[in-house]
């Protein structure tokens, strides 16, 4: 069946983006928050809101939850009214960053009542969820991808199917641990080289002409730390979940990662509030 009407649940900087693109490319969006500050903006975005999740699950031929933690994607999967749903099938596209073990129990709870669940999280930020250019990385059944595909491409430019129910955090949490280790590296790196007597600026220039670089060196320095604005969009506060969480499904696996430790236990240490920018940690001229 077509996919002409998609669901978007949680209109944060993410999901209001990515609502906005998938009008843009043609579908009508209904959105649903607990906000109504968010819910007049999507409106204003060319997005058609209900004031209860319940008329979303009704309504929806497909699903999009921007949601901050698995508790939350959980409860909306699974209390909202899509279980008792079984007009069609409608796949939800669970872009939060969650753990992998929730992401295949609440695939199987779905499936159980007739529908389907990527886990499908983003790179991109805010900036990627506005333009349509995320990249996403999507565990789930390729059937159900297939189903959505013409909704994944409105909101990303590529679309990496990785796997079985899972894949796809996993992909995600991997991912993240490393953009969390290059800030510290880093701002560690350009620090001594300003100690040393080279500027930070020139050091750049080098690290991303050579092996050193990352997308730390080549995107966040540059175009957040340098300037000084550290409005990223992605917050302390989230990348310390998604550390605590690629940590946590190490300790599931039984595979030590000394160094990640290390790098967890900086993160919580780091003199940073959690609804500061994550790039703050990069600022090679911050005290601690």
């Amino acid at each position: 069946m077509d996919v002409r009407v998609v669901g978007v649940v949680g209109l944060g900087n993410m999901g209001l983006g990515m609502a906005g693109s998938l009008v843009r490319g043609g579908f009508t969006v209904i959105g649903h928050d607990l906000s109504a500050d968010r819910r007049a903006a999507a409106a204003e975005a060319g997005c058609g809101v209900r004031d209860s999740l319940a008329a979303v699950m009704a309504e929806a031929d497909a699903l999009v939850f921007s949601l901050p933690t698995a508790r939350d994607v959980e409860m909306v999967a699974t209390t909202g009214g899509l279980l008792a749903r079984r007009d069609r099938r409608v796949v939800a596209i669970d872009t939060s960053t969650s753990d992998p073990g929730t992401s295949r129990r609440l695939a199987g709870i779905l499936a159980e009542a007739g529908h389907g669940l990527l886990d499908a999280p983003v790179s991109g930020g805010p900036a990627g969820a506005a333009a349509g250019t995320l990249t996403m990385m999507v565990g789930g059944d390729a059937a159900d991808l297939e189903r959505v595909r013409p909704v994944l491409a409105a909101m990303a430019a590529k679309v990496v199917h990785v796997g079985p129910s899972g894949a796809g955090n996993v992909a995600k949490l991997v991912n993240n641990l490393l953009v969390a280790a290059h800030l510290i590296t880093a701002q560690e790196a350009l620090r001594l080289s300003e100690a040393a007597g080279l500027p930070a600026q020139a050091a750049l220039g080098v690290i991303n002409a050579a092996t050193g670089r990352s997308a730390a060196t080549e995107v966040s320095v540059p175009r957040w730390v340098m300037p000084g604005t550290f409005d990223s969009g992605f917050s302390a506060g989230l990348m310390r979940k998604d550390v605590r969480l690629a940590l946590e499904m190490a300790a599931e696996a039984g595979t030590a990662l000394p160094l990640s430790a290390l790098v967890a236990q900086l993160w919580r240490e780091a003199p940073l509030a959690d609804g500061e920018d994550f790039t703050r940690m990069a600022d090679f001229r911050r005290e601690g």
